[in-house]
C-alpha cells in the first residue's frame, strides 16, 4: 500500500493490483463518506462504484465469451476478435492499452458504420475527422446525413475517443457540413449484452 494518504492500492510482487485490498479500500472510502453525514455524496459514490463494477464486469464477460467462442482458434484470431469488439476495445483505449494507433482505430470504427463512408483526414490538434460519403446515403437530406454523422460518432466513441467532431462531405469536391460534436458523458458507458459504448476519455 502506498504511503501518504493511506488510500493507495496494494500491488503484488509482479505489480498487479491486489483485488482484495482494492475492494477493502473502496469499502473504507464509502464508510468514511457515510460517517461524514453527506448522504448525497455517499449515494453518488455508491452509484459510481455500481456502474463501474457493471462496466468492468461486462468487459470481463465479453473477453471470456470471445476467447471461448471458437475452440482451437489461433492466438492471432482471438486477438483480432478482442481488438475489434466495441466493449473490449473501449476498455483498452480507456486505459491506453489498445495496441493500434489512432488511424487504425478510426478505420476499425468506420468499418462498423452502416453507411458508405471513408476518412478524408483526421486533425489530431482539433480532434476533427473529415468523412467522405463513398456511395448513396438514402435520400441525401439533412436528417439522413445527420444520421450518418451520428452513426460514425457512436462507433468512434469506443474505438477512437480522440475524435471529438466529424465533418461530413457528400462526395468529391463537396463542401464540408457543420461539424457534428461528440457528446462526452460524465461516466463510463453502460454495459450491454454483446457490446457497449466506451467512454470517450480516460478518467
Amino acid at each position: 500500500m502506498s504511503g501518504g494518504s493511506g488510500t493507495g492500492v496494494a500491488t503484488g510482487a509482479a505489480g498487479a493490483v491486489n483485488a482484495e485490498t482494492a475492494g477493502r479500500l473502496v469499502e473504507e472510502i464509502l464508510d468514511r463518506l457515510t460517517e461524514s453525514g453527506d448522504r448525497a455524496a455517499c449515494e453518488a459514490a455508491e452509484e459510481l462504484v455500481r456502474v463501474l463494477m457493471e462496466f468492468y464486469g461486462a468487459g470481463l464477460a465479453r473477453v471470456v465469451e470471445l476467447t471461448g467462442r471458437t475452440p482451437g482458434a489461433s492466438g492471432q484470431d482471438v486477438r483480432a476478435a478482442l481488438l475489434g469488439d466495441e466493449l473490449v476495445a473501449g476498455l483498452l483505449v480507456l486505459h491506453g492499452l489498445h495496441p493500434d494507433d489512432a488511424p487504425r482505430r478510426i478505420e476499425r470504427a468506420l468499418d462498423r458504420v452502416p453507411h458508405p463512408v471513408e476518412s478524408a483526414g483526421f486533425d489530431a490538434a482539433t480532434g476533427v475527422l473529415r468523412l467522405r460519403l463513398t456511395g448513396s446515403a438514402g435520400c441525401g437530406c439533412s436528417g439522413t446525413l445527420r444520421g450518418v454523422e451520428q452513426a460514425a460518432l457512436d462507433a468512434l466513441a469506443c474505438f477512437a475517443p480522440e475524435v471529438t467532431a466529424v465533418e461530413l462531405q457528400e462526395g468529391p469536391g463537396a463542401a464540408a457540413r457543420e461539424p457534428a460534436l461528440l457528446q462526452i458523458g460524465s461516466g463510463p458507458p453502460r454495459a450491454a449484452t454483446g457490446g457497449a459504448r466506451s467512454p470517450a476519455t480516460a478518467p
